[in-house]
């Protein structure tokens, strides 16, 4: 009969924690390129996420597919996470963080200083400039913002962002949208390595099984939009994603094996039964 495992042998894990915030789920999503508000709602609550990223702009213009956004959540059980998508400039970053503030407040969350950075001036790759993000971020966090920079996997901007008091850094796993998976693996390793803020892998996960892979690198979250918004099943995919983000994480607690470049058997190999010829 199978038993459960004692409890020593289980795994405790901190929460994840953001600006002196505290989370028990690692995994963030989005609001953007669902079907329907029913499907947003539905995959939100399959998630388990607690931390909703929003596009600022997009819900203050009413845009398309954007409509009703802000009342579609319970936002005393999900903690909103501006941002600032559609932002080409510094400058343009900085003005639109400073309305996702007031939205914060007006949804009821007084002390929500939280922004997720993104300064994109490409529409077509929409890969993030590294110096307009760093110049608004260094403003921000003077007007007491707490940060959250959307970046490529750069590790020297992810230090250097660290230091002017960035409260995450969140490196692109692929182009936004792609699907294409951790292309950026080895960059985001080095990151990992050398950051004392929580990382969050952000972009191009398309599958839970690279959603696992990338917090068994040691990411502490991942923030999933297109890949489950865009799924067959979207409410399904948010469940998968949210058991990948758990297991993925739990293995990189657990410690994986090391890589041999040579076979090892499982079975010993003294106290064998010898066979007669």
């Amino acid at each position: 009969m199978v038993t459960a495992p004692p409890p020593e042998l289980l795994i405790e894990d901190a929460p994840l924690t953001i600006a002196g915030r505290q989370f028990r789920s690692r995994l963030m999503t989005g609001t953007g390129k669902y079907r329907s508000i029913a499907d947003l709602q539905a995959s939100v609550a399959a998630s388990g996420c607690e931390i909703v990223t929003v596009a600022v702009r997009r819900v203050q213009t009413n845009a398309p597919g954007h409509e009703g956004l802000v009342d579609a959540l319970d936002w005393s059980k999900i903690w909103l996470l501006p941002n600032t998508a559609g932002c080409q400039t510094a400058e343009e970053a900085i003005r639109v963080a400073r309305l996702g503030r007031e939205m914060a407040k007006l949804l009821g969350q007084e002390d929500n200083n939280f922004v997720k950075l993104e300064v994109i001036p490409d529409p077509k790759y929409l890969l993030p400039d590294p110096f307009g993000t760093l110049a608004a971020a260094e403003q921000l966090v003077k007007e007491g913002f707490a940060v959250l920079p959307y970046i490529n996997a750069d590790p020297l901007l992810a230090k250097r962002l660290e230091e002017v008091g960035c409260v995450t850094v969140m490196p692109l796993a692929s182009p936004i949208g792609s699907g294409q998976g951790l292309r950026n693996a080895a960059n985001i390793q080095i990151i990992i390595d050398q950051a004392n803020v929580p990382v969050v892998v952000d972009a191009g996960i398309g599958t839970p099984s690279e959603a696992a892979a990338a917090m068994e690198l040691g990411a502490d979250a991942l923030l999933i939009n297109t890949a489950i918004a865009q799924a067959g099943n979207a409410p399904a995919m948010a469940k998968a994603m949210a058991l990948a983000t758990t297991a993925g994480r739990l293995a990189y607690l657990a410690g994986r094996i090391p890589v041999k470049a040579y076979a090892s058997a499982s079975s010993p190999t003294t106290g064998t039964i010898t066979t007669a010829s």
